[in-house]
C-alpha cells in the first residue's frame, strides 16, 4: 500500500486531493488540522502521533521532525542495508508528502503583527519534509 503525509496549512483542495488517493488505493497520514480537516470529511486517516508513538508536543511545534517520519521519507528503496534498518526500526516506507509552509510572509506582512505570532509562523517540519522528500526524489 502507499502512504502520503499530508501536513498543510493552507488546506485548499487537500480534501478532494485526499479523497482521490484514497480512491486509488492509498493510506493517508496527517498531522493536527490537517487530519481534523479530512477526518471531517469523511477520509480516514491515520495521526501522526500513531506513526511515531509519540504525541504533538510543545503546542505542534514538534509532531513531525522524527525519525520514523524522516526514515520512512528518505530510506532507499534500491538498497538493502536501507530496507534492512527501517524493518529492524519498525518504520515503514512514505511515498508522497503533501506540505505548504506557515505563512511567514503574510503574518510578518501585517501591521500588528507581534513577534511571538511571527516566530510561531516559522516552520520547521514542513521544510524539513520538502527536503527529505527531495532527497529521495526518485521514490518520493
Amino acid at each position: 500500500m502507499r502512504r502520503a503525509l499530508f501536513s498543510v496549512s493552507d488546506k485548499t483542495g487537500v480534501v478532494e486531493f485526499a479523497r482521490e488517493l484514497t480512491a486509488l488505493g492509498w493510506e493517508i497520514i496527517a498531522t493536527g488540522g490537517t487530519q481534523k480537516m479530512l477526518e471531517e470529511a469523511g477520509i480516514k486517516t491515520i495521526g501522526i502521533s500513531e506513526i511515531t508513538g509519540f504525541p504533538e508536543i510543545c503546542d505542534g511545534r514538534v509532531k513531525t521532525l522524527h525519525p520514523k517520519v524522516h526514515g520512512g521519507l528518505l530510506g532507499r528503496r534500491d538498497l538493502e542495508s536501507h530496507r534492512k534498518q527501517l524493518q529492524e526500526n519498525g518504520i515503514e516506507y512514505i511515498d508522497l508528502v503533501c506540505v505548504n509552509l506557515y505563512p511567514f510572509a503574510q503574518t510578518i506582512a501585517k501591521p500588528d503583527v507581534t513577534m511571538e505570532d511571527a516566530i510561531e509562523h516559522i516552520d520547521i517540519g514542513g521544510p524539513s519534509m520538502v527536503r527529505s522528500a527531495a532527497k529521495n526524489w526518485e521514490s518520493v
